[in-house]
């Protein structure tokens, strides 16, 4: 039983004898033997054991008890949890989910093999197990894990298959024995460290859409014009987007001044029914869960929710990206991608990891959503015109996002934001590109004999541009480049002339650069830190611009260096390209891959453009057997007339 303690005679106790000298002279006031079963404990808080490590931490005024130490606490509740009593099997777990927070208990519940002990796994396996119960032990289980003296790789995969096919066979709710404390962060750990197989993805699929129809009710209701809660949940939005403490009093406005006001903001808002709001709401699908949505925005990013309504108020009304009906449309489009009040599948395995890890997914999903739509409205200057393209875009957003099986909601925003307009657009492109070019394969065999061709084409603009020639800068030791030299090709392609220039020469003439190096002489071609000047003293200090820029040449049999800082990543790719040319080599650059891309795509269309609405069959066609006879040919001689 527990004993109380004076805080007086406890703080004058600590200040000069030890712990357990303290916890006897308590017992002996209270005739208690065996002190070294007894400790002290909180009364109020958390109730944490106090030890010797954390006794500093007591402060003045705070009420302590006597009650069992922890190892014989640990030992009576491992007794209590294996009972056949299902009261006592309850009342011991119960306590155990309570004092497994502390981690002087944690400590010595878990060394006496309290996690393999406990009733969870073949209470789970047996089917024989109450709600209470089943909730008291989740919650201890996860209380111990969190204190990381076990590892989660512990676990099987089993473990986790049979909390799903409880929660799905029995006639308690899923939910609710998801609704305990970190249930889901607890699956959401455990799969993010365990590879999965198609029976678990199956469970946690049927598990995720149980969950989400939970929403079909609110997304099927429509709004209702007389509901005191659904209007005052309206004027609440109007109040938080303007910052309004209360409506004008009747004194000073008059009723048709303050009508005006709700309907100015209601139309700010982005109602498109902005006299009656509610009649936007009225539409089922999304119904009321649109408005539970625009209310959760609202309540937990008010930042946000409140920058997004006033950001777009200021602007012209045609530019304007409307909150209320970007809310609405959005919130449908979220019940279609992830199929809320859809039946489940019976062999669906498409789960979304994320979703474990939040206890509010979908509407936290929404705020991210809601600011990318934001977001992409601006990057495509939309008008209201364009909403419909705009929404469109969003949704390739978040579905391209969501096939990436994001782990995280964190890591969705990251990657659905980096997904911006003109990534879209690319995307859109290159798919369309890969269609067309990929229907038959005689495209592909058309492709392959047009890349040579166009390599070629390539090479000879390559040697053109260095026979231009191109302006370098010197970089001496003390990094400064304020030195010019110009370096060009012969036009017969066989010597490379190069030398100093004054400022504001452009194109030097080649008669007036000096220096000469044969084409045959230049032996190896080095780019990065492989060139001696980014290997010279101070060469640390370049910085990764400077060294995507450098290459340099060896020639001669002395091996003499010519080393060059291209001004543009542009010029460097054409030098690099250009040189390889010389040498005989394969050119290598980003620049060549991509320019064969696009002349190879220009020149396939060119060609089959007389094809155009035609299939182009996969085969060519059978070539016909030869006539009985080759008595068909024209006879050119003169006729009698």
């Amino acid at each position: 039983m527990p004993r109380p303690c004076s805080p007086h005679a406890v703080s004058l106790c600590f200040q000069t004898k030890p712990l357990a000298a303290v916890v006897k002279e308590v017992c002996d006031v209270w005739n208690l033997g065996n002190a070294e079963h007894y400790a002290l404990q909180y009364v109020d808080g958390q109730q944490t054991y106090i030890t010797e490590s954390n006794r500093a931490e007591i402060k003045n005024g705070s009420i302590l008890r006597l009650t069992t130490s922890p190892d014989q606490e640990a030992e009576r509740l491992l007794s209590g949890i294996q009972s056949h009593n299902l009261d006592v099997k309850a009342d011991s777990l119960k306590k155990l989910a309570n004092l497994s927070r502390d981690i002087t208990f944690a400590q010595e519940f878990i060394n006496r093999n309290g996690l393999k002990q406990m009733p969870l796994q073949y209470a789970l396996c047996m089917h024989c197990i109450i709600g209470e119960i089943l909730a008291h032990t989740l919650k201890a289980f996860m209380e111990l894990m969190e204190h990381d003296f076990v590892s989660w790789e512990t676990l099987s995969p089993a473990f986790i298959k049979k909390i799903v096919r409880y929660a799905l066979t029995f006639s308690v709710h899923p939910c609710l024995a998801l609704s305990e404390r970190n249930i889901r962060q607890f699956i959401h750990k455990v799969r993010m460290q365990r590879p999965m197989g198609d029976e678990m993805a199956h469970y946690l699929y049927v598990l995720q859409s149980i969950t989400l129809n939970l929403l079909e009710r609110r997304m099927r209701t429509p709004m209702d014009p007389y509901s005191q809660e659904q209007r005052e949940l309206l004027q609440f939005l109007r109040h938080s987007a303007f910052e309004l403490e209360s409506e004008p009093s009747a004194g000073t406005v008059s009723a048709e001044r303050r009508r005006s006001v709700c309907v100015t903001e209601f139309r700010k808002l982005g109602f498109q029914n902005y006299s009656n709001p509610a009649q936007d709401l009225h539409r089922t699908p999304p119904g009321l869960l649109a408005l539970d949505n625009m209310v959760y925005f609202s309540r937990h990013c008010p930042s946000a929710y409140s920058r997004f309504v006033l950001e777009n108020s200021s602007r012209d009304d045609k530019h304007e990206c409307p909150f209320a009906r970007s809310s609405i449309q959005l919130t449908l489009a979220l019940c279609e991608i992830l199929h809320v009040g859809e039946p489940c599948s019976e062999t669906a395995q498409a789960f979304y990891l994320m979703f474990f890890g939040q206890d509010h997914f979908f509407q936290e999903l929404f705020c991210i959503c809601i600011q990318l739509q934001n977001k992409t409205w601006k990057e495509m200057r939309a008008t209201q015109e364009d909403f419909d393209k705009v929404l469109q875009v969003v949704r390739e957003q978040i579905t391209r996002t969501l096939s990436l099986k994001p782990t995280s909601l964190e890591l969705f925003k990251t990657r659905v934001n980096a997904l911006n307009y003109s990534e879209i657009l690319r995307l859109r492109q290159t798919e369309r590109m890969h269609q067309e070019e990929t229907l038959a394969a005689p495209v592909l065999e058309l492709r392959e004999r047009l890349k040579p061709e166009l390599l070629q084409l390539i090479r000879q603009q390559r040697l053109l541009r260095l026979c231009e020639g191109t302006l370098f800068r010197k970089i001496s030791s003390r990094r400064r480049q304020d030195k010019l030299w110009y370096c060009r090709l012969s036009p017969n392609h066989k010597v490379l002339h190069y030398g100093d220039v004054e400022q504001g020469v452009q194109s030097p003439p080649i008669e007036s650069l000096p220096e000469k190096i044969p084409v045959a002489d230049i032996k190896e071609l080095l780019v990065g830190r492989e060139c001696p000047h980014m290997k010279e003293k101070g060469s640390g200090k370049h910085n990764k611009d400077v060294l995507d820029l450098a290459f340099s040449i060896s020639y001669d049999v002395e091996e003499y260096y010519l080393n060059f800082i291209a001004p543009t990543r542009y010029e460097f790719c054409l030098w690099m390209d250009g040189l390889n040319v010389l040498l005989g080599r394969e050119m290598t650059s980003e620049r060549t891959q991509s320019e064969l891309d696009i002349l190879l795509s220009m020149e396939l269309k060119l060609r089959l453009l007389d094809l155009e609405n035609i299939s182009i069959p996969d085969a060519p066609p059978p070539v016909p057997n030869p006539p009985s006879n080759l008595n068909f040919c024209y006879d050119f001689s003169p006729h009698e007339q």
